[in-house]
């Protein structure tokens, strides 16, 4: 028997435990919320991480593409970006799961010398951490970039009220030579 397939049985008691795991990564009140309430749209971030770590464990149970796990694992760690989740909270869940399947299998890797199928499948789940770290990071920068934006608008909403603000022109011969005589300035 593959490793897959000993996975495959034990993967409704995996995905549990997992989700137990991740949840508990929350604040105090959040995971019995986050495991009680079922509803995608009055739940979303428990939707979307029972929805990824399926699609993450049949990726592998299934050997799938890293491709296919990748679109699920971008929108939980975009979900974690907006949550403030540090860069290694962010992308944690999957080390969880190394250790879960450690856990779980422990008995059949000793027992049934799978311990090399176990290894690539650990390889494909670290390759995964580097690409959710790399998704995180891109949308902590685009989160940084909307607060920039942000504030910037907010500051010239202040300045226009405030009558501080002006418009010029780029052909403006006052504004050229206002230009190249503060250069001069020293």
């Amino acid at each position: 028997m593959k490793l897959i397939n000993i996975l495959s049985e034990k993967k409704e008691i995996v995905l549990k435990k997992w989700f137990d795991k991740i949840a508990a990564s929350y604040p105090v009140n959040a995971p019995s919320f986050l495991k009680n309430q079922k509803n995608q749209f009055a739940n979303p971030v428990g939707y979307t991480i029972e929805e990824t770590i399926e699609a993450v464990l049949d990726v592998l149970i299934n050997e799938g593409t890293d491709k296919k796990a990748q679109e699920f694992l971008d929108r939980f760690v975009q979900v974690r970006a907006v949550q403030d989740f540090t860069p290694s909270r962010a992308v944690d869940f999957l080390f969880m799961l190394k250790q879960l399947m450690k856990d779980e299998l422990k008995d059949e890797l000793q027992e049934k010398g799978m311990y090399e199928e176990f290894l690539l499948m650990e390889s494909r789940i670290d390759r995964m951490v580097l690409a959710s770290f790399e998704s995180y990071l891109k949308y902590r920068e685009k989160i940084y970039e909307l607060r920039v934006n942000e504030f910037k608008n907010m500051a010239f909403r202040l300045l226009e009220r405030a009558n501080l603000t002006f418009e010029f022109k780029d052909d403006d011969p006052a504004f050229e030579k206002d230009v190249s005589d503060s250069d001069n300035v020293k």
